[in-house]
């Protein structure tokens, strides 16, 4: 623990310069890796002087580079008016120093001064949603594919949740944070936002922080976060990985919310195959798309406690599992102001009015935090527009589709 404190508080402080233009940092920290620490100039010269935009953030821009023994990396530059993005860079590079997982993203070391910036390893088809959603390139991602893709995510969340070190809620699991290394290996990535969780709790009570479309209801009413909300986003992630369609953006059929009251629909028709998607009609596997479908389903389910464990996840999809449960009407968020029933878990929180709206773009968009909590979508519930949870007030928003970060 000294010594990872001793790495952090290197950050806040100048980097040293040498020769090579990078220097080990002398202590491991945590983690089966040495983090280095990088001059700046060494990441101006590796990135061409951030030359090369693989994409943006939530605090910034990132970057891809080369260094000089020939590896390539991608480096998170903290934008320089982000007060939001600080916060994000300690603490993913807090949690991330911690863990090595083949299916979370390696983070290469960092420089402090005189710009924030984080060095991962590069992951060479960059991030799922960039393929999934896109028809042009959709098909890249057969079916054998997409299968290795949703048990790689399971068993990196599993290892977060009760592997690793310590344990990790992820907070913004969503397609655009699995990256696709060159062997089609998906790697979890952005802990900008994700929480330590204690081993005697069975939640912790924050501000609500994600992206609309992945974010969990009893999460999202009550500010109530426990690992079952990173199974709640991966459940959504799985359904999007059938279908082909994005959950926040979802309009094939009219009289259905989004993709999880589609699904459930034809679920219950006995027609749950029909939400695969066109392009796998050749390579997929039947008995696997009816699997994947119903876990999906399982890990979508309103109540929390009815959520399997990640570590049930990857037994059902080891086909050790047997007969798998049925599910019963996912959660998600609702479209009118509504008064919904407290929460069927243990809860201090009151349930809350809130206000929900679904984007027609391919970006999500972002709600605002205050009386902007979206509904549960199955419970019965009565109006009341004056109704307002403290907790989401002055909270800070993200432009870039995510939910208020804690104030």
């Amino acid at each position: 623990m000294i010594k990872i404190k001793n790495c952090f508080r290197e950050i806040t402080k100048p980097c040293h310069s040498d020769a090579k233009g990078v220097e080990e940092y002398p202590e491991k920290v945590g983690a089966p890796q040495e983090q280095k620490i990088f001059t700046f100039q060494a990441l101006i010269s590796a990135t061409n002087n951030f030359e090369h935009k693989l994409g943006q953030g939530g605090f910034g821009p990132v970057f891809k580079g080369k260094l000089d023994d020939g590896r390539e990396i991608a480096v998170k530059k903290l934008s320089q008016t982000s007060k939001q993005g600080k916060r994000e860079f300690t603490n993913e590079a807090k949690l991330l120093a911690r863990i090595q997982h083949r299916n979370v993203v390696s983070l290469l070391g960092y420089c402090a001064f005189p710009e924030k910036l984080l060095v991962y390893e590069y992951v060479a088809n960059e991030s799922l949603d960039k393929l999934l959603f896109k028809s042009a390139k959709r098909d890249v991602l057969d079916w054998k594919r997409r299968y290795s893709i949703i048990n790689g995510v399971a068993q990196g969340l599993l290892y977060l949740h009760e592997d690793s070190h310590d344990r990790i809620i992820h907070r913004d699991i969503k397609a655009s944070n699995i990256l696709l290394n060159e062997k089609w290996r998906p790697k979890i990535a952005d802990f900008g936002m994700a929480r330590l969780y204690p081993e005697d709790k069975t939640h912790v009570n924050t501000r609500v922080a994600g992206t609309n479309g992945y974010l969990a209801p009893e999460y999202v009413m009550h500010g109530n976060l426990s690992v079952k909300a990173d199974v709640y986003s991966f459940g959504v992630v799985v359904l999007e990985l059938i279908s082909g369609q994005k959950n926040s953006t979802f309009n094939l059929d009219p009289e259905c919310q989004n993709l999880l009251d589609w699904a459930y629909k034809l679920y219950e028709k006995g027609k749950g195959v029909e939400i695969m998607d066109s392009t796998l009609a050749t390579s997929a596997d039947p008995d696997q798309v009816a699997t994947c479908t119903r876990i999906g389903l399982l890990c979508t389910q309103s109540d929390p406690k009815l959520r399997p464990t990640m570590r049930h996840v990857v037994v059902m999809l080891s086909k050790k599992s047997g007969v798998l449960d049925e599910p019963t009407k996912p959660g998600y968020h609702g479209t009118m102001d509504r008064r919904p029933q407290r929460y069927s878990a243990s809860s201090s929180s009151t349930a809350t009015n809130s206000r929900s709206s679904k984007s027609s773009t391919t970006t999500t968009t972002t709600t605002a935090a205050t009386g902007a909590a979206s509904t549960w979508g199955n419970v019965a519930s009565t109006s009341n527009p004056n109704r307002t949870d403290s907790r989401f007030v002055n909270s800070v928003s993200d432009p870039y589709g995510k939910r208020p970060m804690e104030g």
